[in-house]
């Protein structure tokens, strides 16, 4: 029985509740393998790494179970720790009379082996003693099913695994994660690990399921794969990016003519750290244009990337007086990223209306420069050509997302088919979405990178990867995905709260050379 971890690897195709529901039917009824056979290799498989959290000797294990399937995982579950020496407390979390036959065909097997499943309502006050003093707990009370919120004794159930210091390991999803948005539904399990079957579920990396689902590991029980590769999946991983190899007679120009719009008085730090890190992501030749009235103090900052002074206002920002110059500057550029650090000005919004009505190459939008289409998103649909736009939470809504249910995969896949660009939807395990209906969410970043300027590094990396000529399938999600690692591995090196933006520039070629 294969089992893999969601780091490092190739790509992780991930599907939704329904099209795992209809593999396990198409399994069953076209395949043949019986469903009881399904639930003890998916058992096995939860149970060895349920094992890596007990003691040697055996230890002490506390079990959830529902009355669904996801329970019946659960019980035979059970059984397998009993047979490894482990003392263990099964519980039934819900109805008996509610249980499917698979899971009471689970619980005759378990009362076979010398253990009971008891009802959880009588054993509350044991259950709670139990799982206090217990090495590891199993939480197999709902699986990918749930749709409504968590109530009643599963709710108390899902309590008792929270106030516990014993780690918890999910079967297929932490109980009271949306499989197909990671929404928190009522209340939630939070799992030190989970095992998923098959493929993984768009709630294990989305929402508050991300940071809920632990350590996650994909297990393989037995569905044919000529069947599970039938099924186009709703999004996938990004585990790793292979960078191409740079031919021995290359020059500068082959490798990207990128020009940056950034900066402004008060934020003379973003088009530095855009241009550092457009630079290290290997961009041949990379220009800053920004607002002369800080032109000095970037041009001493830059020794890697060319600056030209254009026009400013009386507010230190671009001016629209620049536009000729801005002109000028776009020919002959194979990418443009506008935005970073550019303020909000009517300047602002003309040299980047300019830039997205007249730039033939890739142009990605960041910061200011999404600002100045918020209440002007007809400029992003008039656009031809690819166009990128990086923004958090309180961007998109500006820009139109509607985020307000939760199910922020689907609202970035919404914007992205509706005004036709890429968007990269940033927060936890950032989501990249394309107009054809692509989506990769990310695998890799931490805390340390919640601060000032880790935005204007990532719209730099995304920009020099585009302007190579890279693929934006893998430039675009690529970006993201060795920002995030550069991201852990100054977190390694240095601490979260230590680290700076700055930091992941520095520390930017020890990822990419390994790729």
């Amino acid at each position: 029985m294969e089992e893999t971890d969601r780091q490092g690897g190739d790509a992780m195709q991930i599907l939704s509740a329904a099209q795992m529901r209809g593999l396990d039917r198409i399994a069953i009824e076209k395949y043949e393998i019986p469903s009881v056979q399904l639930m003890e290799r998916a058992a096995r498989a939860l149970t060895g790494v349920v094992c890596r959290h007990a003691p040697s000797d055996g230890g002490r294990a506390a079990i959830f179970c529902g009355p669904g399937n996801n329970g019946g995982d659960g019980v035979a579950c059970a059984r397998f720790l009993h047979q490894r020496g482990l003392s263990v407390r099964a519980f039934l979390v819900g109805k008996r009379e509610k249980m499917t036959d698979d899971c009471r065909e689970m619980e005759r097997r378990l009362e076979d082996s010398g253990c009971r499943l008891e009802n959880f309502t009588d054993h509350i006050s044991e259950a709670e003693d139990w799982s206090m003093t217990c090495d590891v707990i199993v939480d197999a009370i709902f699986g990918i099913g749930l749709n409504t919120d968590v109530r009643g004794e599963a709710a108390e159930a899902i309590r008792l695994m929270e106030h516990s210091s014993a780690p918890v390991v999910a079967a297929d999803i932490a109980s009271g994660i949306e499989a197909d948005t990671g929404r928190i539904l009522g209340t939630a399990v939070r799992a030190a690990q989970t095992v998923t079957f098959t493929r993984p579920k768009i709630g294990h990396f989305a929402g508050k399921g991300g940071v809920y689902t632990g350590a996650l590991s994909v297990a393989d029980i037995g569905i044919p794969q000529e069947l599970v590769e039938t099924v186009q999946p709703v999004a996938q991983s990004v585990e790793r990016v292979d960078l191409p190899r740079r031919p021995r007679d290359a020059h500068k120009g082959d490798f990207g003519k990128l020009l940056i719009l950034a900066g402004g008085v008060g934020y003379t730090g973003a088009p530095v750290l855009s241009a550092q890190a457009a630079v290290r992501t290997g961009a041949g030749l990379v220009t800053v244009a920004v607002p002369e009235a800080i032109y000095p103090i970037v041009a001493v900052k830059c020794d890697s990337a060319m600056p030209r002074p254009l026009p400013s206002g009386p507010d230190g920002m671009l001016s629209a007086a620049g536009i000729y110059l801005l002109l000028r500057n776009l020919e002959g550029k194979t990418a443009v990223l506008a935005g970073p650090g550019l303020g909000r000005s009517d300047g602002v919004s003309a040299l980047v209306g300019t830039v997205l009505e007249k730039a033939a190459c890739p142009v990605v939008l960041d910061a200011d420069g999404i600002n100045a289409i918020s209440g002007h998103i007809d400029r992003l649909d008039r656009r031809r050509g690819l166009t990128v736009l990086t923004p958090h939470d309180g961007e998109f809504v500006r820009l139109g997302g509607d985020i307000s249910d939760g199910d922020r995969v689907k609202s970035a896949k919404d914007f992205s088919f509706t005004h036709h660009c890429v968007l990269v939807l940033k927060g936890h395990n950032t989501i990249t979405a394309f107009p054809d209906g692509a989506v990769f969410l990310n695998t890799t970043g931490n805390p340390g990178m919640a601060k000032g300027g880790s935005g204007d590094v990532l719209a730099g990396m995304i920009a020099a990867l585009l302007g190579q000529g890279l693929d934006p399938k893998l430039a675009v999600p690529g970006a993201v995905w060795l920002h995030g690692r550069t991201g852990d591995l100054c977190a390694q090196e240095l601490g979260e709260y230590g680290m700076t933006p700055a930091d992941l520039i520095a520390y930017l070629p020890e990822v990419t050379k390994a790729f």
